[in-house]
């Protein structure tokens, strides 16, 4: 069963889509999840919420505010703060469902969200279990090794003018990815990520839009995860790693890994899947589902 729902977040209105198991009664244990980068709740969400009623657990995809459905003024803003708030704020509207189990309550995110889900482990005590799928740990490391030392300094270049313009109430835009990276600045400069996306908006997801504001490249560049890793005590925690991932890095998630201090984790590393197989290869996509599945089986129900 899919119901559409709207949720009251720091002003705005966020527009979710819960997935109920086929049969299910009274309260389930529920998850809550959203996207990366310009993502809408209609991208990978709903193949991994298929499977994660399998597990009899319910699951609550949704758009950030200035995404998707949602209302926002400033559209295609990604302020990771703010997204994390929204997160917060989605736990708070399932909180006071009647088919939710408060005591039970899971996050699942991948890619930026994916780092999300870990500073919310860290920081909100009603996440009990996370699934983290290719996370972005580290904004700096990840885009000064994504764009090169010189195509780097371009990008420090343009974000900068955008400050100066944003003074004067000029901000502008940046691409999502491109086709020529040398050629057209992007904060994710990969090809194989411009043609997924595009592939996925004429499929399944109209309301994505390729590109975001400059200046949530500049909040990128300052987002961490680093800070929080350690304030995961208790906490059961599942990250998911594509070997060999050249975007979001795969040796930088595994250190993050290794830094979580709970001893309730578990680290898979999926030999032949890639960041964006995941999105374009739906075997690959149920990959991931499937050990989010399991994991919050385990530990939200048993």
């Amino acid at each position: 069963m899919e119901q559409r729902v709207e949720i009251p977040s720091d002003g705005e209105t966020l527009v979710g889509t819960l997935f109920r198991p086929d049969g299910a009664e009274g309260p389930l244990s529920t998850v809550v999840a959203a996207g990366g980068w310009c993502y809408t709740k209609e991208i990978v969400l709903p193949h991994i919420a298929r499977i994660v009623n399998e597990g009899g657990v319910q699951f609550l995809g949704f758009d950030y505010a200035g995404f998707g459905e949602s209302s926002g003024k400033r559209r295609q803003h990604l302020d990771p703060w703010q997204q994390i708030s929204d997160y917060k704020n989605v736990i708070s509207y399932v909180e006071g469902r009647e088919d939710v189990d408060s005591d039970r309550i899971g996050a699942f995110g991948i890619s930026y969200s994916g780092g999300h889900v870990l500073i919310l482990a860290a920081s909100d005590p009603r996440i009990k279990a996370i699934t983290s799928v290719v996370p972005v740990v580290d904004g700096y490391s990840t885009m000064k090794r994504v764009h090169g030392e010189t195509r780097f300094a371009d990008f420090e270049r343009a974000i900068l003018d955008d400050r100066r313009a944003r003074s004067v109430g000029e901000g502008g835009k940046i691409a999502f990815a491109t086709l020529n990276p040398s050629e057209e600045l992007s904060v994710w400069p990969f090809p194989r990520i411009h043609e997924v996306f595009h592939q996925v908006k004429e499929s399944e997801a109209p309301l994505h839009e390729h590109w975001s504001t400059t200046e949530s490249a500049e909040l990128l560049l300052n987002y961490t995860v680093f800070p929080y890793l350690s304030r995961i005590l208790d906490k059961k925690v599942l990250m998911v790693v594509a070997e060999g991932d050249n975007i979001t890095a795969w040796d930088l998630e595994i250190d993050a890994f290794n830094k979580v201090a709970s001893p309730h984790k578990r680290l898979e590393i999926l030999p032949a899947v890639s960041h964006m197989s995941l999105y374009s290869e739906r075997a690959d996509t149920n990959v991931a589902g499937q050990l989010a599945r399991d994991f919050f089986r385990e530990h939200l129900i048993s």
